[in-house]
């Protein structure tokens, strides 16, 4: 009798699960098309695109259990700025997850602020770390690989460690990638990459300055590392400044001064071109780089191009992913 009683209350929860589903349909396609990465949308306005890797947006992964198949969660800082996070984040994930096919590639943020605002603002969900992580653990992942996009490891990178080292015994086995900036090879790489997307503004007269963020982290010596490093490879007209720490924007007015420069052009050496791009370094305030450039006589160009945007940069990241791997076998 018992027996008779589970087999049909089994029976039940699944006729009544297909039943849920299929009056879900519609509704589930749609948010999984609106989850996953975007593209050609303006920053007020998300428009679905097909999705082109498998990320940990909230909508569109749990559905489908991962099991015994190994994930890469690759971890961003974040953007609201739709169509730069598909030209950065996306492309560097899709690179990756076309460089290893056999490894599922999952998206989260840090900041919990964006997270926030792009659900609120394009009903856009992705996980933060510690829900991506609980997910991956749901879904019965027993390898994971994590790769951070940060540029070095600083605070954010120390924060995501730490939290990944709390979830580490729910895994078989764990391994973690490197930022981009992690050894002299990585700066070697971007000395080279850097003149060569920006060749089209290396003359004479002109300074050509990335603006990176800054932190009061040590990590932030690898500022100073790669402006050494720059002029060791006789590129003296590339300079490398900060909007929170040193080298700062002082520094690099002072710089071009002294190399009696004409032009002034200015990118940000940061993954993605989000906000400090668009109004630290771009902006039209008084104290954007780009006006007080003005301000001291200089010609001003801006271009917003996130580092993600190029392959070069991409290589690299997929690069780490794959030092990860590798440390999965030993």
């Amino acid at each position: 009798m018992k027996k008779t009683l589970k087999i049909f209350l089994a029976s039940v929860l699944v006729l009544s699960i297909a039943m849920l589903a299929g009056c879900n349909k519609t509704s589930d396609t749609t948010s999984e098309s609106t989850s996953q990465t975007t593209s050609s949308v303006s920053e007020d306005t998300a428009t679905a695109a097909e999705p082109t890797v498998s990320t940990s947006e909230k909508v569109g992964t749990a559905d489908e259990p991962t099991g015994d198949k190994p994930v890469i969660l690759v971890v961003s800082f974040g953007t609201s700025y739709n169509d730069t996070r598909d030209k950065t984040i996306g492309a560097i994930e899709n690179k990756i997850a076309e460089t290893y096919p056999d490894y599922e590639v999952r998206r989260a943020f840090t900041s919990q602020i964006i997270i926030d605002k792009l659900k609120e603002r394009d009903n856009l969900e992705i996980d933060n770390v510690e829900e991506a992580l609980d997910r991956l653990v749901s879904d019965g992942v027993k390898t994971l690989v994590v790769q951070p996009t940060h540029l070095m490891n600083g605070y954010e990178y120390d924060d995501l460690a730490a939290a990944v080292e709390e979830y580490k015994d729910k895994f078989d086995s764990v391994a973690f990638g490197a930022p981009l900036l992690s050894s002299d090879e990585d700066l070697n790489k971007i000395t080279e990459i850097l003149p060569e997307i920006t060749k089209e503004y290396n003359n004479d007269d002109t300074a050509v300055i990335f603006m990176g963020h800054g932190t009061e982290h040590e990590a932030n010596a690898v500022y100073e590392k790669l402006q050494g490093k720059l002029t060791n490879a006789g590129q003296n007209n590339y300079y490398i400044g900060t909007v929170e720490a040193t080298p700062s924007l002082d520094d690099m007015v002072a710089a071009a001064k002294e190399g009696g420069y004409k032009k002034v052009v200015l990118e940000p050496l940061m993954v993605v071109a989000g906000d400090h791009a668009n109004n630290d370094m771009a902006g039209d305030e008084d104290d954007s780089w780009k006006s007080v450039f003005e301000k001291e006589g200089f010609e001003v160009e801006c271009v917003l191009s996130g580092l993600g945007e190029f392959t070069e940069i991409q290589d690299i990241y997929a690069a780490h992913v794959g030092d990860a791997i590798a440390e999965l076998d030993k």
